[in-house]
């Protein structure tokens, strides 16, 4: 038999064991030299070009957490009974799973798409919201909702509304076209994001628990099956160049394309594994994402133990130009593999036939524990998968102190003035409700669908998203994400744990139960010993923080090379809790909608303003200690919240963080345009607080809520009776006039119609007119 001239170029694994001196292009890939080395001893020669390509993929920072794994350890770890009560699945699987009670299982997660959002900022915050759609997909559940956590650069800056619109557009193309609700997340602009904004997305999906779906490739003979859109040539290296490298002045090293999503092919695939899975017709499901095909097949075959034989050719392309390299590493998107026994293929091929899902059978599952690929007929892939997709490598980097840290704690908020006459007290009050990060966000949230479906219970501008998960009982989920990242500049380890603090207490305001985290850890170049430091630090809060609360971390994501030239981001581990509440009937919101109800204050307020809104809006400053927080004590609260709730006793609940209790106040009372008269006189006596730290202090473990006169005497007595300090600070009013107004007795009126227009007009003004209604 001749071989063909195009046969000869095809990088066999008899040509790699032939040819042990060739030079390989292993740095373009993203891979050390010493990563290369130990490439050549797992396989005892070189590797073949689709195997370098396979490896440079998944042993990236990206997918491999090899930089991570050492402190990641530690949710593993710090495990206590409780934490065990509601966790299905735990980290490892594509997502995790929780048990929320009457047979029902909720999936979420929450990653990263920064790089790709930077470059080409529609795609890429679009391809990251059905990225994590698909993981949930993977898990066996109907995805109900998202979320997004977005970091942008200075508001003014001429490059910030290009990455605004673009992000916040393609996160509500996708998403509203998949027809599912966006229902929370947070905004923040600083100028430290500058060249490397964040785009974090988070998936939420429902499932009854027969249903849970494990990525594992187990059984020889079963069919290996890829269907969705077929394979392109964008986001090639994606994980390995765009993901694990940090931008210079001109952007990083590589600029690999960014995948180009198709929201629509992504919906016909939900439906299409879904009636997969209710024909119980798939062993297993793993969708394509980083590293797309390199990674399915590898984390498949060593997820279950397992081998398996694949011919790389009868991938179905979109470029028939794509070399073997290419199709391995290619991050197209809308695409899933599955593990399908053979007397179920008909079935299977019918039931995407009946969707119109393109497919493939590319191979089988064999018991030799060993990944094999063929490429027309030519062996180019012979590996250990566990090798490519568990045992990459694991680096203990330098750890250093930053040496700037100390400086920067000694230069604490407490030495900046701060005012006691009302005039300037008001103005200050004004400028915070109309910062960028205070103010209003529905520019951003107006373009997302936040009710489709029927099943929101709570959305924007709440402090919680929340989804009923079963009609007829009411039960339901509620989810927050949180992070304050100059806290975490200051602090990592306590920057952490308020991160935590925060999101289980806006889950909590809601009545809800808070049960279980999901992470996205965004830090700059790990190869920086303090950016280390900060990550270290960081972990080890949150785990310690996730032990005391008794609520497990079930998976997330880490995100490095945050940074461009030398400047890493601040570190940005931002933090999702999960909630359950029984019935979403008895849920509270964040805003008062009735006069004549008295404002309770639950919680004590210390002089906390290093690293405050109030800091850094009036002074530009960044220095001192974050606030203290106290993990017992926001347990005890979240338990005084879900009792009040289930007795009916609390008609709007509002967490305090950012801006503190002005903040906390303006929002209360803009949410459904009823006013309030506010006296901060018992705050400064009892807890020896001058009028602008009562106001302005982001102490924790703080919430106001409104209470209906006819319930005031149980209130306070539920209060009392579990120790929980509570000072009444106030009621909700409506002028006689109807001009109602935001009265702080003795210091300042605002008008409601006033602090609607400094919150609602900062975005607009940067970017456009907001839509009227939300979508």
């Amino acid at each position: 038999m001749t071989t063909s001239p195009a046969a000869l170029s095809i990088d066999t694994v008899d040509n790699a064991a032939a040819t042990p001196d060739k030079e390989q292009p292993y740095a373009a890939l993203g891979l050390k030299p010493d990563e290369y080395a130990r490439i050549r001893e797992i396989l005892g020669r070189r590797p073949t070009s689709g195997e370098l390509a396979m490896y440079s993929v998944m042993w990236s920072e990206h997918c491999s957490y090899k930089s991570s794994k050492i402190y990641l350890r530690q949710f593993g770890s710090k495990v206590s009974d409780e934490m065990k009560t509601r966790l299905m699945v735990g980290m490892g699987q594509n997502a995790g799973v929780v048990d929320v009670g009457e047979g029902w299982a909720v999936t979420f997660k929450v990653e990263s798409h920064n790089h790709p959002s930077y470059i080409e900022p529609f795609q890429g915050a679009a391809t990251g919201v059905g990225g994590i759609v698909r993981d949930i997909i993977s898990m066996g559940a109907r995805p109900v909702a998202v979320m997004d956590q977005l970091r942008f650069g200075a508001i003014d800056h001429p490059d910030t509304a290009r990455v605004v619109h673009g992000v916040t557009s393609g996160i509500s193309f996708y998403g509203n076209c998949l027809g599912l609700p966006n229902i929370g997340g947070e905004t923040v602009f600083d100028e430290v994001y500058q060249g490397n904004p964040l785009v974090n997305a988070l998936a939420v999906g429902v499932m009854r628990h027969e249903d849970i779906k494990l990525a594992n490739a187990t059984g020889a003979g079963n069919k290996v099956v890829l269907f969705g859109a077929r394979t392109g040539g964008d986001g090639i290296g994606g994980a390995s160049i765009l993901a694990s490298d940090s931008f210079d002045s001109t952007g990083p090293t590589k600029r690999p394309a960014v995948q180009v999503g198709d929201p629509f092919a992504e919906k016909v695939l939900i439906e299409c594994c879904l009636e997969l899975y209710q024909g119980d017709l798939v062993e297993a499901i793993q969708d394509l994402g980083a590293a797309g095909i390199s990674c399915a097949t590898s984390e498949l075959a060593a997820n279950g133990n397992s081998g398996m034989k694949v011919e790389l050719d009868r991938v179905l392309l979109r470029d028939p130009s794509l070399t073997a390299e290419e199709i391995l590493m290619s991050e197209s998107q809308e695409r899933m593999m599955a593990i399908v026994a053979p007397e179920k293929l008909d079935a299977f091929l019918a039931v995407v036939g009946k969707w119109d899902v393109e497919t493939s059978v590319l191979g089988e599952v064999t018991g030799d524990g060993r990944l094999v690929i063929d490429w027309h007929g030519h062996e180019i892939v012979n590996v250990d998968p566990s090798t490519v997709a568990v045992d990459g490598p694991v680096y203990d980097r330098p750890v250093a102190y930053p040496t700037w840290i100390d400086a920067l704690r000694d230069d604490s908020a407490s030495a900046l003035p701060r005012p006691t006459d009302a005039e300037t007290l008001r103005s200050q009050f004004t400028r915070l409700v109309a910062s960028p990060n205070l103010s209003d966000t529905s520019w951003i949230t107006n373009q997302y669908d936040y009710f489709v479906m029927g099943n929101t219970a709570l959305a924007f501008p709440d402090d919680a998203g929340m989804i009923r998960v079963d009609e007829e009982s009411g039960l339901g989920f509620a989810i927050a994400t949180d992070c304050n990242g100059r806290f975490c500049q200051l602090d990592p380890y306590e920057g952490a744990k308020l991160a935590l603090a925060e999101a289980y207490r806006n889950v909590a305001v809601t009545g809800a139960v808070p049960t279980a985290v999901t992470d996205c850890l965004n830090f700059g170049s790990p190869e920086n010993p303090e950016v280390m430091w900060q990550f270290s630090r960081a972990v080890e809060g949150l785990s310690d923080g996730c032990l005391e609360l008794g609520i497990p971390v079930t998976g997330g994501n880490v995100s490095f090379y945050n940074q461009t030239g030398d400047v890493p981001i601040f570190p940005t581990p931002v933090v999702g809790v999960l909630g359950i509440i029984d019935d979403v009937a008895r849920r509270i919101p964040s805003g008062w909608q009735d006069a004549g109800e008295n404002i309770y204050l639950l919680g004590v307020t210390a002089g906390e303003l290093s690293g405050s809104a109030w800091a850094d809006t009036i002074h530009g400053h960044l220095g001192g200690r974050p606030p203290a927080v106290d993990l017992a004590n926001e347990k005890r609260l979240a338990e005084l919240l879900h009792a009040g709730a289930t007795q009916s006793l609390i008609s709007s609940a509002h967490d305090l963080s950012n801006g503190g209790l002005a903040q906390a106040l303006a929002e209360g009372a803009m949410r459904f345009g009823v006013g309030a008269r506010v006296w901060l006189g018992e705050i400064m006596e009892r807890d020896g607080v001058d009028a602008a730290s009562a106001l302005f202090s982001e102490s924790t473990g703080r919430v106001i809520v409104t209470v209906p006169r006819e319930d005031d005497v149980k209130f306070r007595g539920l209060c009392d009776g579990r120790g929980y300090p509570v000072l009444r600070i106030g009621v909700t009013d409506v002028a006689e006039d109807g001009a109602a107004a935001l009265e702080v007795q003795d210091v300042f009126t605002v008008p409601l119609g006033e602090l609607l227009e400094l919150s609602t007009s900062t975005l607009p003004a940067h970017f456009g007119p907001t839509v009227s209604e939300p979508v």
